[in-house]
Formats: structure tokens, C-alpha cells, sequence
């Protein structure tokens, strides 16, 4: 079993849909990653009617990482629905995501992330956000 069907089964037993309340829906949009460290972390999509407290499936897992072994760093990801990452942009981060990746660590550019789980493909944080407009703050922190 490789680390991608690895990833792919742990994100798969997150996902069932469900009613949290009549204002919430949760577990429709699933994720998995693989920290540096080795370890997988998982997460779910939990969205209200009021948007400002969604969260998507990606983030959840990142801070499932977090706050479980203070790490930062994504090695690997796969996020889907029903279905694992089939082409055209399936199990692309939304922006939020891309965003928080690349403000948690620098490193989280060369992250790789599923987009075709038969086929293997994958795509890094940086071809998806080229040319991040944080890249000098790094740079400034680091002296």
C-alpha cells in the first residue's frame, strides 16, 4: 500500500455526510495529510449557514496536525468527496487553503497534492500560487 491509498483510506473513513443541526452540514468534503514527520492527519468539512464559521476539510486537518504535534509542514494531501481526485481540478485546495498552507510554513510550497489518484497525479502549493506575496516576509524573519 502506498502513502497515496494510505492517505486516500484514512480521508474515506471521515466521509458521511451529515446534518450537525439544522444550521450545519458536516463530513461531505474529507481530507488527508501526511505531516513531515511521517504521520497522517485527517479532517472534514464542516460548513453553517452563517459562512464565517466554515471550515474546510484541508484546514481542519492542518490543525488536527497542530495542535496534536506542533507541526507545520504537509509533505502530502489528498481531499475529495465521494470519490477520490479524478482530474480537472478535482481535490484542489480552495484559496483559504492555499493561503493558509503557505502562511504556516514557507516549506508547505513544495507540499504535493492529489489530483488524480488513479493516474498518481499531483500538483505542489507553489505551481497552484506562484510568486506568493508572503515569500519576503519569510525572507525578513529569517535574518
Amino acid at each position: 500500500m502506498d502513502i497515496w491509498e494510505q492517505l486516500y483510506t484514512k480521508a474515506k473513513e471521515q466521509y458521511h455526510p451529515e446534518d450537525v443541526s439544522p444550521f450545519i452540514y458536516a463530513h461531505h468534503v474529507v481530507c488527508a495529510l501526511e505531516s513531515e514527520s511521517g504521520e497522517i492527519y485527517t479532517g472534514f468539512c464542516i460548513e453553517g449557514c452563517c459562512g464565517v464559521i466554515n471550515l474546510c476539510a484541508e484546514r481542519v486537518a492542518a490543525i488536527n496536525m497542530y495542535v496534536n504535534s506542533g507541526q507545520t509542514v504537509v509533505k502530502r494531501m489528498i481531499a475529495f468527496r465521494d470519490t477520490p481526485p479524478h482530474g480537472a481540478g478535482s481535490g484542489m485546495p480552495c484559496g483559504a487553503c492555499r493561503e493558509f498552507f503557505m502562511q504556516l510554513s514557507l516549506k508547505n510550497k513544495d507540499m504535493e497534492i492529489m489530483t488524480d489518484y488513479e493516474k498518481r497525479e499531483i500538483v505542489t502549493l507553489e505551481e497552484l500560487i506562484p510568486e506568493w506575496w508572503g515569500t519576503e516576509r519569510y525572507r525578513e524573519a529569517a535574518k
